[in-house]
């Protein structure tokens, strides 16, 4: 077992307005399971990046004797149009195929996908595909940056149950229920602290409010001191000066028995009494001190508002024998993707599409998003573009739908896109191009937890899950009838997911939306449709 020692860390991007660690300090083993936990753009991947030697310039020690190995595998162009099997030794030199092929049938995963080019896997089969290539080796310590993005339900269940079996890596995830399943100790890049507790993350949680309570209960016991303090010194002041007004001059039939010698006991009296009202302040002090140090690492996410409008008819949208497929040009080039659909979303629901990669979620959002388009535009009598956040989403030419899909006349849509690409810019501009109020932009985004330094930079430089939560932001702005959201949660931190779940409860808006995150989905869900 050997260990891995972190000792007056301090590092930051040149240029950068803020250091991403400052004096941190911890000491981890190698044979544990480690869930790596922190809220968005706090430094998870960077620190990743430190340990793999690709980030040198930093302040501090970084000590081990293990060798790191990095998930996902940077995969080149060239390579997406390979097999496995051609580039395995350039992700991972003396890695053994037969290795590869047991890790797959852990997997769930058949061997040919090995000998298929690896731009015509689908996520779950190119996450699994790197997994095995990762675990196949001996004695490395494994970085495993959010693994389970874009996968679903049953590529992440297979997933969770692999990784629960493997001990020696770190996982970067937000996802509660694989943090859950598979990790034994917790690394928490808290506000402005790191911690190492034993546990998974429900453990950690609940150490976390217990210790915040108690820190709240410190923190209301040092201010009643403090108020206790100032009152007091304030006495002693008053006193002091009132008593020093008495040194010189005074009435002789009054005050028969003063004389001119009673002058330097006074002074006395005033100095005790004013050192004892320094020594108050120095306690104020030292309590102010203590109080701020015990709410350094609280969190307290903001109330997040919504301004769903109520439609007027019970259906929004109506789905009868629908189906898509997609052609190819010739006749027997055509994919089904499904058929024979039956759907209803009503007022007031919160509806989760659940199925496989590939079984049409997001085609379906996509048809719905341009029928809603289409039917505005035959109402004005116009041409105009199909644009949901800055998204073009026409309908492709090879598109084919059979059946009959229907969205109710006037509805008023606020949409999030999985894809993140296509974001540019600086967020003015974004606000601008999407008529987005900008002062109330930004303050949704500080919301959030979005620092303020992070306004002035580019979008293209944030974390996917900042660029995640510039789509939120834009999305809870938009009063509608119906939010649309696919994969919203992706990359986004576990504080902010629970920050949104009780936005959506609270305010209960109509919702149509495809998500994994089996915790966000039990707490959302009015109804779940398996497709």
């Amino acid at each position: 077992m050997a260990q891995i020692s972190v000792s007056n860390l301090t590092f930051c991007y040149e240029g950068s307005f803020d250091n991403i660690f400052e004096n941190v300090s911890f000491l981890i083993d190698t044979d544990w399971k480690l869930g790596f936990i922190g809220r968005n753009g706090k430094g998870k991947t960077t620190f990743l990046n430190l340990l793999m030697g690709k980030l040198s310039e930093y302040q501090g020690h970084i000590s081990t004797s293990v060798v790191f190995d990095y998930f996902p595998y940077r995969i080149t162009e060239q390579q997406m149009d390979q097999c496995s099997t051609e580039f395995i030794e350039i992700l991972k030199p003396g890695c053994e195929l037969w290795r590869i092929i047991c890790e797959l049938e852990k997997l769930h995963l058949e061997a040919d996908v090995l000998y298929r080019p690896f731009r015509t896997l689908s996520h779950g089969e190119r996450t699994k595909v790197m997994l095995a290539i990762l675990f196949c080796g001996e004695n490395d310590f494994l970085l495993i940056d959010e693994p389970t993005n874009h996968l679903d339900q049953g590529s992440r269940d297979i997933v969770k149950e692999y990784l629960r079996q493997k001990k020696g890596f770190i996982l970067v995830s937000h996802d509660r229920d694989l943090l859950d399943a598979c990790i034994d100790h917790v690394l928490v890049l808290n506000r402005c602290t790191i911690e190492v507790q034993s546990g998974n993350f429900s453990s950690w949680w609940e150490n976390k409010n217990r210790m915040d309570a108690f820190h709240e209960a410190e923190n209301e016991k040092h201010r009643k001191e403090i108020r206790r303090l100032n009152k007091a010194a304030e006495r002693t002041r008053e006193w002091a000066d009132q008593n020093e007004r008495t040194k010189i001059g005074f009435d002789p039939v009054q005050e028969h028995d003063r004389c001119k010698n009673t002058r330097a006991y006074i002074g006395a009296k005033t100095k005790k009494m004013q050192s004892r009202r320094t020594q108050m302040e120095r306690r104020i002090a030292d309590e102010i001190e203590q109080k701020e140090g015990l709410l350094q690492d609280i969190e307290r996410p903001a109330d997040l508002k919504i301004m769903p409008m109520q439609y007027h008819k019970e259906v929004l949208i109506s789905a009868r024998d629908y189906g898509i497929a997609y052609c190819s040009g010739n006749r027997n080039g055509i994919s089904e993707v499904f058929t024979d659909f039956n759907f209803e979303l009503r007022r007031g629901e919160r509806v989760f599409l659940h199925g496989e990669n590939g079984c049409g979620k997001s085609s379906l959002i996509r048809a719905i998003l341009a029928h809603d388009a289409e039917r505005k535009m035959t109402a004005q009598n116009a041409v105009a573009q199909n644009v949901y956040n800055g998204v073009e989403l026409d309908l492709p030419d090879h598109m084919q739908e059979s059946g009959t899909l229907t969205t109710a006349s006037g509805l008023v849509i606020s949409y999030i896109n999985q894809d993140t690409s296509y974001l540019r810019g600086s967020l003015k501009e974004y606000g601008r191009k999407n008529d987005l109020d900008e002062s109330l932009f930004l303050a949704i985004l500080r919301q959030l937890d979005l620092e303020r330094v992070q306004f002035a930079k580019n979008i293209e430089e944030y974390s996917e899950g900042q660029k995640k939560k510039v789509l939120i932001a834009a999305s809870l702005l938009k009063s509608a009838h119906l939010y649309i959201w696919d994969e919203p949660l992706n990359y986004i931190d576990v504080f902010s997911r629970m920050q949104i779940e009780n936005l959506i409860l609270q305010y209960q808006p109509t919702m149509l939306i495809v998500e994994h995150d089996v915790r966000f989905r039990e707490k959302i869900a009015t109804k779940v449709v398996e497709m």
